[in-house]
């Protein structure tokens, strides 16, 4: 993280009311140019979450949005163009539902409770998008592993800055992030993959011991523990 934005995310965590510092830029929810290509990108989740990567076609989602082949032609070059699109209209969707959540939380812990909780709620409803987006992106190739990896790095900026609203408590290394972040990733994956498509929220309480832990030692972890058990 470069200096600038350090001070701008200590500050944030410093002063009352400053949610909107203490989060850093996360993707937006992009503006779909129309009813029918939302459509498409959607039912492109839904095709992929259900069958795989592979498996999934043009026909596919076509037989999922009821629209005619022409229709996806004239938004899309073929399959891998539109699921990267999906790609990165489902991973804004789901940094939106995270950011909708904490914005209105004072405070690191609370924003992250809120913005994990959302995101977990979201995998219970909707456990084909998390395939999608989480799992099935490994068969897409180079271009998706990048869009999740610009992803995971925006969570793990927020992650670490923990280091500023914890006032000093305790000062892990910045990997600490990188790892937080990618123990999270490793458990929903797990689950996914496994078919497992329910009990997501369930996981709060571990995740947030295991986020807070190295920024505000042990005694803090447990209380926020207790806090997203309720």
């Amino acid at each position: 993280m470069g200096k600038q934005a350090a001070t701008k995310v200590q500050a944030g965590a410093e002063g009352p009311g400053a949610t909107g510092e203490v989060l850093p830029e996360a993707p937006t929810l992009r503006l779909v140019s129309s009813p029918k290509r939302q459509r498409i990108l959607e039912g492109m989740l839904e095709a992929v979450g259900d069958a795989g990567y592979d498996a999934a076609s043009v026909r596919t989602v076509l037989d999922q949005t009821g629209l005619y082949r022409q229709a996806f032609y004239d938004e899309f070059a073929d399959k891998d163009d539109c699921y990267l699109e999906a790609l990165r209209y489902g991973v804004a969707k789901f940094a939106a539902i995270a950011r909708a959540a904490g914005g209105p939380e004072s405070g690191w812990r609370s924003q992250l409770r809120a913005g994990i909780a959302a995101v977990l709620d979201a995998l219970d409803a909707d456990p084909a998008a998390g395939r999608a987006l989480i799992v099935e992106v490994h068969a897409a190739g180079p271009e998706a592993l990048k869009i999740r990896a610009e992803a995971m790095k925006q969570v793990t900026d927020f992650i670490d800055s923990a280091r500023y609203a914890s006032a000093g408590t305790e000062s892990p290394p910045p990997i600490a992030a990188e790892g937080i972040v990618a123990g999270m990733h490793a458990v929903v994956h797990a689950k996914l993959a496994a078919g497992d498509g329910s009990g997501f929220r369930e996981l709060l309480p571990d995740f947030m011991y295991f986020a807070v832990l190295p920024y505000f030692g042990a005694e803090i972890a447990g209380a926020e523990m207790k806090a997203a058990r309720l």
